[in-house]
């Protein structure tokens, strides 16, 4: 007599699969949910496309809402059909449908899997992992290791100081800048002058930032704020600049007349004023000379020690033209210099005839005159 056996093993496993198969139809009620890619890994700031479909393998048409459930918290995702975002998709008996879900993975999360589920209510669900990589960070650093310089008011102060990108994409920060009215601020990444600079994930730029105070600005001191700026992030940073002062003198006269006269290889004294027109005082202040071939300038005193800031000093010019100069106008020129400022003084003087070559041109006319007389007497009635 055959044994039974292998009829109740096979009857078991045709029960089985028709129970399982039952209970999955009756958990999918005839919609299927699929995507190749459930398990992928991707750095902070990703966007990730997947393309799902939605399969109806019932006998009717299905009108399926659409989901997602355990999406964490700053992520964003979209879910789109025909170009057009959805909450509900149709499909007929043995067809599918394709729609887009698109994940966008913040720059700021931290490192690890996230689970989220795709569902299509009362039919199926679909789970995603996303494995992130690395930590991510919204955070930019805009640093210096000098944030504080002094001078005067006609210097250039330069800056040396670093933007570091501690996202995990690539930025375009916007480089700004706050001075006070009148100053200039001019940004040079890797000494090229820029509004805006372009940094690799977790890389460093140098940037030389460049403060020309005002022309007109006062001794004290100043603040810079500048930021490097993007949709992402803001960096601040505040620089300093304190003016001690600022240096500028005028060479003139008490008067302001800068023209006189003279005579060939003669001198002429001439009264020059230094006044300090700066908000600072200026020390040890020296005079050189622009002058006419074979003259001679000189000053008393040669050096000033000191002026204080809107003070002045007299200094005599004396001024000798050369013996053979001819009649004429001259433009010797003075400067008053010190390191910090210089000024001109642009002086015409005319040269005359000596009084003697006057008076002998005139004793040669008269001679000339009475001999013509003479003549003319003697020799006028023959």
């Amino acid at each position: 007599m055959k044994s039974k056996l292998p009829y109740l093993k096979n009857l078991f496993f045709l029960c089985s699969f028709l129970f399982f198969y039952s209970q999955g139809a009756k958990a999918g009620n005839g919609i299927m949910l699929y995507t190749p890619y459930t398990h992928i890994s991707v750095p902070p700031g990703e966007s990730i496309d997947y393309s799902v479909e939605v399969k109806n393998y019932g006998n009717q048409r299905k009108d399926v809402a659409i989901g997602l459930s355990g999406l964490p918290e700053d992520w964003e995702a979209t879910l789109k059909a025909g170009g057009y975002s959805i909450e509900r998709i149709a499909v007929l008996p043995g067809e599918k449908k394709t729609v887009s879900l698109t994940l966008n993975v913040p720059l700021k999360v931290d490192k690890g899997k996230y689970n989220i589920r795709l569902v299509a209510k009362n039919y199926d669900v679909l789970p995603i992992v996303v494995n992130v990589s690395e930590e991510g960070t919204f955070k930019t650093e805009f640093s210096s290791d000098q944030i504080n310089m002094e001078g005067h008011s006609k210097s250039n102060f330069n800056f040396s100081t670093k933007l570091k990108n501690h996202t995990g994409e690539k930025q375009l920060y916007s480089l700004l800048a706050s001075p006070p009215r009148g100053w200039n601020v001019a940004f040079k990444p890797n000494g090229r002058q820029a509004t805006a600079v372009e940094i690799a994930p977790g890389k460093t730029t140098n940037i030389t930032v460049e403060v020309k105070p005002s022309s007109q600005v006062k001794s004290g001191s100043y603040k810079i704020p500048i930021k490097a700026s993007n949709k992402f992030s803001t960096a601040n940073l505040e620089l300093e600049v304190v003016i001690k002062g600022s240096y500028d003198l005028e060479l003139t006269t008490p008067t302001g007349l800068l023209s006189s006269s003279i005579t060939s290889g003669k001198e002429k004294h001439m009264e020059l004023l230094v006044r300090n027109t700066g908000s600072s005082e200026l020390r040890n202040i020296g005079f050189s000379y622009s002058k006419p071939k074979d003259w001679e300038i000189s000053m008393e005193p040669d050096t000033i020690p000191m002026i204080k800031a809107g003070g002045a000093t007299k200094v005599k010019a004396t001024i000798k033209a050369a013996d053979k100069a001819i009649p004429g106008d001259y433009l010797p020129k003075i400067t008053a210099k010190t390191p910090e400022a210089s000024s001109t003084a642009s002086l015409r003087v005319q040269v005359k005839t000596p009084l003697l070559w006057g008076w002998l041109g005139i004793f040669i006319i008269l001679g000339t005159l009475g001999a013509i007389y003479y003549l003319f007497k003697k020799y006028g009635r023959r």
